[in-house]
């Protein structure tokens, strides 16, 4: 009992330090870019990166949750995180909407994301194959921002090459996910048949654990300690990729069962062919994540991370129907006491309209 409440105060302790000190670095990075956009983009660019910054600045924040992790410049990281998130989520918005679906301008837009985690990378025209090409060098900016943080870290040569394949991996879903309507599916079928080499997860699970950034921000995050070893490496990569990651992104996309049925998305919890199906697959993917998150080095951030993803994502005002919510009834009792007080705590900051 008073492990759980030391635990529980440190879980406090790392989500105040969060609120009072993180979440304002997160804000003054986005202004920044936000200011870029304002002033040196057109048109369709400019609306795309404006909306990305606008509607998704919650990923941004969740991202720079790692910035705790012992080790890491806080300053530097926040900056870090903001500049390749913010690649992801406008991205995002070129893909999805802007009226475009050709696959070959969508992979040579994500060569951005693997562009900005290898310092050593020369920048590209991302918009060679894409109607629309004048963003200020807004794009170039947010790859070189990345490039010039990541090659001052000690350890990131022991690192990049996860890096890069998580990158990879991402991009081609990023890619498969956005074209045609009728095109997609098959595509991603194809594409996730020679992918996925995990036995546990389906494949559509799989393609959910791609979908995540989490593992990048970790990676990254360790790679601050001069002494990191390859086994701490391979530890904290196989937590990430697939388990936390899965769980991450289909959490995700629990809360916006509703939403993306009514607009047509791709949601890969509608690939479970019931709702006991749905509940059992994430209840096992919760176990594995935390399992794995309990070997990682400073293994009190891992777990709490996993259990703060529960929680967080539980607390979205968007779980309405009674399903959803016996979901995440289920859900909060298999993760336990201290997912438990996370979830209250997010509620309060939900209400206060601090997260």
């Amino acid at each position: 009992m008073l492990n759980i409440y030391k635990n529980s105060m440190y879980s406090a302790h790392m989500i105040k330090t969060f609120i009072t000190e993180i979440l304002p670095l997160v804000n003054t990075e986005l202004d920044v870019w936000k200011t870029y956009a304002e002033t040196k983009m057109l048109s369709e660019l400019q609306k795309q990166a404006l909306a990305s910054i606008t509607d998704k600045k919650f990923h941004c924040q969740g991202g720079s949750f790692y910035s705790l992790y012992p080790g890491v410049n806080r300053v530097e990281f926040v900056k870090f995180v903001v500049a390749l998130q913010t690649i992801s989520d406008y991205l995002d918005n070129l893909c999805d909407r802007a009226n475009v679906t050709d696959e070959k301008a969508f992979a040579q837009l994500h060569l951005a994301m693997t562009d900005a985690l290898n310092p050593r990378a020369k920048l590209k025209d991302y918009y060679a194959f894409y109607p629309f090409k004048e963003d200020g060098g807004y794009l170039n900016s947010l790859v070189k921002t990345s490039q010039d943080i990541l090659a001052k870290l000690p350890s990131y040569d022991k690192v990049q090459i996860h890096l890069l394949e998580l990158a990879s991996l991402y991009s081609h879903l990023q890619t498969y996910k956005h074209i045609a309507l009728e095109d997609r599916e098959q595509a991603m079928q194809d594409w996730l048949n020679d992918a996925n080499t995990n036995t546990w997860l389906t494949n559509w699970e799989f393609a959910a654990a791609t979908g995540s950034t989490l593992g990048m921000f970790m990676l990254t995050a360790a790679a601050y300690q001069e002494n990191l070893n390859a086994e701490d490496v391979t530890t904290l990569k196989e937590a990430y990729f697939p388990w936390i990651s899965c769980l991450h992104i289909q959490l995700d996309y629990f809360i916006d069962q509703a939403e993306d049925r009514q607009n047509n998305d791709l949601n890969f919890i509608f690939y479970y062919s019931n709702e006991q199906e749905m509940q059992e697959r994430l209840q096992f993917i919760y176990q594995q994540a935390f399992n794995h998150a309990e070997n990682t080095p400073n293994s009190y951030f891992a777990t709490t991370i996993v259990r703060g993803l529960v929680a967080l994502y539980l607390s979205d005002s968007k779980i309405k129907t009674p399903t959803e919510k016996a979901v995440r009834k289920t859900l909060l009792n298999t993760a336990g006491v201290r997912a438990t007080i996370i979830y209250y705590l997010c509620n309060l900051l939900r209400k206060t309209k601090k997260i």
